[in-house]
């Protein structure tokens, strides 16, 4: 009975030597040897490299330089004759107008027809159109130029083509204000004759833009 037990008892104590990572010689306590478990760890890294395109945009801005008419000096002798030269042909269906046009704004001129100030635009042109006619006396092709409203047509016809010229104005001027005579970049038309009816007192105005 008693070896059975001690043989019990040494197999029990063996299992947990090994259990417990002891050496065990001849059934008694030596110096422990320790199991050392080494763990290596890995970092890695994980590098981005982020590509920022820059688009750089050039803008050009191209100017147009547009050279207007110069218009020619009021005529020191307006009773001068001139060449007679017919431009083309002015309808004013509204008051009843359609004469020919003519080049020239001396007193010799206006007595065949309109006349278009020299050195202002030509119908159809950038720049102010600028037609004088008479009132009372000879053809009265402007008698009745004050009957004319907003939105009434003007129609030019040369060897250019057929321009229609829509009325946005009208004003009573003094013989002195040569401003309604001058130029700019848009496309104008300006009417003119003496006012009142017999009368140089004044200017009657009409002034116009082409028709788009």
């Amino acid at each position: 009975m008693t070896r059975r037990f001690a043989l019990s008892v040494g197999v029990i104590t063996v299992v947990i030597a090994i259990i417990t990572g002891t050496s065990w010689s001849d059934g008694e306590n030596a110096a422990p040897t320790s199991s050392t478990t080494t763990t290596v760890e890995t970092t890695t890294t994980s590098s981005t490299t982020t590509t920022t395109t820059t688009t750089s945009t050039t803008s050009t801005t191209t100017t147009t330089s547009t050279t207007l008419p110069t218009p020619i000096a009021p005529p020191a002798d307006a009773n001068a004759t001139e060449p007679v030269i017919e431009l083309g042909k002015i309808s004013i269906p509204a008051i009843d107008v359609e004469m020919g046009l003519y080049e020239g704004i001396r007193l010799t001129t206006l007595d065949l027809g309109p006349g278009h100030w020299p050195g202002t635009a030509l119908p159809g042109s950038a720049g102010n159109v600028v037609v004088a006619g008479h009132r009372v006396s000879k053809h009265q092709v402007f008698l009745r130029i004050n009957e004319l409203v907003i939105g009434d047509e003007i129609i030019f016809e040369t060897e250019d083509g057929v321009f229609t010229y829509l009325v946005t104005a009208t004003q009573v001027v003094e013989p002195t204000d040569l401003w309604i005579i001058d130029q700019t970049p848009a496309f104008t038309a300006t009417l003119f004759a003496c006012h009142p009816p017999g009368s140089t007192a004044q200017r009657y105005a009409v002034f116009a833009e082409l028709a788009r």
